[in-house]
């Protein structure tokens, strides 16, 4: 790390509470990322049974003032959200025209005519670039991913937590709505989303009050935090996909199983290329296998059907919750469920199965 690069990080608004904490960092576009604090294997099992607290400020966000159609913002989305109610928000993707993912996505219905975007940290520059390219008319677009704070509240007891911060209000938020809440007097945005498969909320805030909350949070005994590297393995238990790995520009939907997200009956950048991956079939599958031992499968292992390469891992670790290696990865030919294959990476050999998603299930 650059002295340039760690001066910038000690400015991130979390970066004091995370030392404290004795966190291991990381450094990602100019914003602190805590890897894991008492440790990875512990918080992921406390995230299961109890609630910890993500610092996810990383993420992108942008706030758009726009008609859904005439403006082209429906075009750019692969999900149909003109008919989104107030208060909802929907997963789904932005396409290329050979419908490869740029990104996926969530937006957010704030008012009639009023959204917001959430992306990746890794794609907000190109998220943006891509936007203003296909939206036209009478719009307003702001990038406020460095003003805006993100905090995950996550876990089984997460709703209990809130409620004691913000009001029992929070007990009337359903799966993917979110609700206007006040901090200090200061207006902020919780929904009822996640990335780990428990019950969790996602609250976004101005920076210096995502600082304040965090530290309230954490004088809960209930509350511990968790950082980035228990995120991948809760998210890998459940199936979820991550941007880089299982969704790139050389991937559709179609080849990672993710076509509910799509809206065929509305038009979409990239929808004749689509159309076409769903008629023919994709050259990949995207496939979930678990190891018949606690070894686990790492990004970027082969994948062998007896002698033949047929794939790549896409993501892989050991599962906490199921104490054996887990992974996705995408293969061509025979992906049936069942399916014996080996994963091989300098002489490490790991036998595998492929399963079902999610690996976890929950209700």
């Amino acid at each position: 790390m650059s002295v340039d690069t760690a001066e910038i990080l000690k400015k991130t608004p979390l970066y004091d509470a995370h030392a404290a904490l004795g966190a291991k960092m990381a450094g990602f576009g100019g914003w602190l990322m805590p890897i894991q604090y008492e440790g990875i294997l512990a918080e992921h099992l406390y995230t299961r049974q109890t609630v910890t607290v993500f610092d996810i400020c990383h993420m992108g966000e942008f706030l758009l003032e726009a008609d859904p159609v005439s403006s082209g913002l429906n075009r750019i989305v692969t999900q149909d959200i003109v008919n989104m109610p107030i208060g909802s928000c929907r997963y789904g993707f932005m396409l290329n025209e050979s419908a490869g993912v740029i990104d996926d996505l969530i937006v957010y219905r704030l008012k009639e005519n009023y959204w917001m975007l959430v992306v990746n940290a890794a794609t907000i520059s190109g998220d943006e670039e891509n936007i203003r390219k296909h939206l036209s008319g009478s719009y307003e677009l702001h990038n406020v991913s460095s003003t805006l704070g993100k905090l995950d509240v996550q876990g089984p007891r997460s709703q209990e937590v809130l409620a004691n911060i913000f009001g029992t209000k929070i007990n009337g938020l359903r799966y993917y709505k979110f609700g206007e809440f006040t901090f200090e007097n200061e207006a902020c945005i919780i929904s009822c989303t996640g990335y780990t498969g428990e019950l969790g909320y996602e609250v976004y805030i101005k920076n210096d009050y995502a600082v304040k909350l965090w530290g309230l949070l954490l004088k809960i005994n209930l509350v511990k935090p968790a950082g980035l590297g228990c995120r991948d393995t809760l998210r890998l238990e459940m199936g979820y996909p991550l941007y880089g790995h299982e969704l790139d520009q050389n991937h559709t939907p179609i080849a990672a199983g993710l076509e509910k997200f799509v809206d065929f009956s509305k038009d979409f950048i990239g929808k004749t290329a689509l159309l076409k991956d769903q008629e023919q079939g994709p050259k990949e599958r995207l496939v979930c296998f678990k190891a018949d031992s606690r070894r686990a499968p790492r990004h970027g292992f082969g994948i062998y059907s007896q002698a033949n390469r047929v794939g790549t891992v896409t993501s892989g670790s050991f599962s906490p919750s199921l104490a054996v290696g887990i992974g996705m990865g995408y293969i061509c030919g025979d992906c049936e469920i069942g399916k014996k294959l080996v994963v091989k990476d300098s002489g490490v050999e790991i036998p595998v199965t492929i399963v079902k998603k999610p690996f976890l299930s929950k209700n």
